[in-house]
């Protein structure tokens, strides 16, 4: 578990994993980040109380480097990936491995169910649990257990992770994508298993949303400048808005400023904006789960901030490259 910051959720995360009904040995590798609030403490607590929980340091803050440092340091044949903002089913671990054994997979994932307490992170997840906000991969949404391409969080056999290198340190974000491919391209199976339940804590506020969506989209497109037409065609699409949009609002500001006259071309200019509008109003309407307009208006809202978001990011990683760009609504 690669842990920055995250007093609020660290402890319940690592109870969740204690109270698994596997009955096989485990051990749980806390990779600690420089964390500004009580996180150290609270990790160091849970050490001292459970000789499972083991600690090591990441003093490169990044994600992959921990993920990478906690592998090394940790001593069994399969390798579960966890997260401070997730917490497991009791019997996500034994139905994991018993499918990573029946399938002969390298890796296998769940469905990440996203939840939220207050009424934005609600809307969130919300946006994290309807194709009309994230979309596309099968982690989430509820479907049949098939080979997948990716998966979220994983069960791992550890020589599929030692056969390609573990995690690409290079890879800030999308580094589950990337290590899922280098493991299809050597032969390995990523099997999507519905069975296993994960319950996701997403960002608490549509500022930490955007920040977060901006990396991610910078990175996917790190992904997409690296190993091209192996990338899916979702990818593409949050970036492709915004551009659509672009070309509105400047359409929108010629046509005000007289500089084009309002003939037939200005619908066309305006499409996207048009489109992109009753697409956000019909989602939001087709989500479940809202009382009243203030839900409502909080779900779209959530929606244009992981669209744009994502991809303005996308554009800034296919022009510039990743560069400095990290995920800074945890710091």
């Amino acid at each position: 578990m690669p842990v920055l910051n995250e007093e609020g959720y660290l402890e319940t995360a690592v109870r969740t994993i204690l109270d698994q009904d596997y009955a096989g040995e485990k051990e749980i590798v806390l990779a600690l980040g420089p964390s500004r609030d009580r996180t150290d403490e609270i990790a160091a607590a849970l050490a001292a109380a459970d000789a499972r929980v083991r600690l090591v340091e990441n003093p490169q803050t990044h994600i992959p480097a921990g993920l990478n440092l906690a592998i090394a340091a940790s001593r069994h044949p399969v390798v579960v990936r966890v997260d401070a903002h997730s917490e497991l089913t009791p019997d996500y671990t034994r139905r994991g491995i018993e499918a990573l054994g029946r399938e002969g997979a390298a890796n296998v994932g769940g469905v990440m169910r996203a939840a939220g307490r207050g009424a934005v992170q609600r809307a969130i997840a919300r946006g994290y649990n309807s194709p009309f906000g994230l979309g596309g991969g099968a982690y989430h949404g509820d479907g049949s257990a098939a080979p997948a391409e990716s998966a979220y969080l994983g069960i791992f056999r550890r020589e599929a992770l030692d056969a390609v290198g573990g995690y690409d340190p290079a890879i800030l974000r999308g580094e589950d994508w990337e290590l899922n491919l280098r493991i299809r391209r050597a032969g390995g199976l990523v099997w999507f298993e519905p069975a296993l339940g994960v319950t996701y804590w997403p960002r608490a506020s549509l500022g930490d949303l955007a920040r977060q969506f901006f990396a991610t989209g910078t990175w996917r497109a790190v992904l997409v400048r690296r190993y091209g037409r192996a990338n899916p065609w979702r990818f593409f699409a949050p970036g492709a808005l915004v551009l659509g949009l672009a070309a509105s609002l400047v359409g929108l500001v010629l046509l005000v400023c007289g500089v084009l006259p309002w003939g037939s071309a200005w619908s066309l200019l305006l499409a996207p904006a048009a489109l992109y509008l009753l697409g956000i109003a019909y989602a939001t309407i087709r989500i479940p789960d809202q009382r009243g307009l203030r839900d409502h208006l909080l779900t779209a809202a959530t929606l244009v901030t992981m669209h744009l978001s994502w991809g303005s990011g996308f554009l800034r990683g296919i022009t510039l490259g990743g560069g400095r760009v990290v995920d800074r609504s945890r710091v």
